[in-house]
């Protein structure tokens, strides 16, 4: 089994979108499981969730990070997926999670992500986004990974200690520790429609300062909220 790990908070906008693209997936939906960790959302998002999810239940550990490892915890799955309310998963992602992990020495799985939203500058941005992943990757440098697309192999997540329970970055630092622990793959193939809605909002380019001045704090600063912004 594959368990999918969904944080929450206030997206009873997005939600159901989200959780009916992981619900129409081309595996048998009793193959995985489905589990939103809320961190207190105050209006319908749980009701929402517990239509579509197997498990819906409030985080106790702090920040997404934490709810992401709240969600491991409980997961029964020996793969653990994570992505995010607001994206839209393709329906062979989870089959190619699947085909994936049957690599063994796989501890960590990542892909691409491209625009919900139309647009020149979204598409751009993440065609840049998703260039620097790849260069990280080919050159063995880096690993630009992305919560909202990425799968572990569940003993070997655990044995790397989780998630750090930081304001950004806990998904790039993360793999740094996952690959002493095994190989850490890149597919091309494992995309999912990423929602462009901070940039568009609080502008591209003040939106990356925020998370790259944050991640250069070593992933908390007081000075900037990145991670429960009020969306219009």
């Amino acid at each position: 089994m594959i368990s999918v790990i969904i944080p929450t908070f206030n997206e009873e906008e997005n939600i159901a979108q989200c959780l009916v693209s992981l619900s129409h997936q081309t595996v048998p939906r009793s193959s995985y499981e489905i589990i939103v960790v809320d961190g207190g959302s105050k209006d319908a998002t749980r009701e929402i969730a517990q239509k579509y999810a197997d498990t819906v239940f409030i985080q106790t550990s702090k920040k997404v990070g934490g709810a992401r490892n709240d969600g491991i915890m409980v997961a029964k799955g020996e793969i653990v997926a994570t992505t995010d309310a607001d994206c839209i998963l393709p329906p062979g992602w989870i089959a190619t999670i699947e085909r994936d992990f049957k690599e063994k020495n796989v501890v960590q799985l990542f892909g691409p992500v491209y625009p919900i939203e139309e647009g020149f500058r979204n598409k751009f941005s993440l065609f840049l986004a998703n260039t620097f992943s790849r260069v990280g990757y080919y050159s063995s440098t880096f690993y630009y990974t992305l919560g909202c697309n990425t799968a572990f192999r569940r003993s070997s997540v655990i044995q790397a200690g989780l998630y750090r329970c930081i304001d950004a970055g806990d998904d790039l630092e993360i793999a740094m520790r996952m690959k002493d622990l095994g190989k850490v793959l890149f597919d091309g193939n494992l995309k999912v429609g990423f929602s462009m809605r901070r940039y568009q909002q609080f502008g591209t380019f003040k939106s990356l300062y925020e998370w790259i001045y944050i991640v250069g704090q070593g992933g908390e600063s007081g000075k900037y909220s990145y991670t429960r912004k009020k969306y219009k």
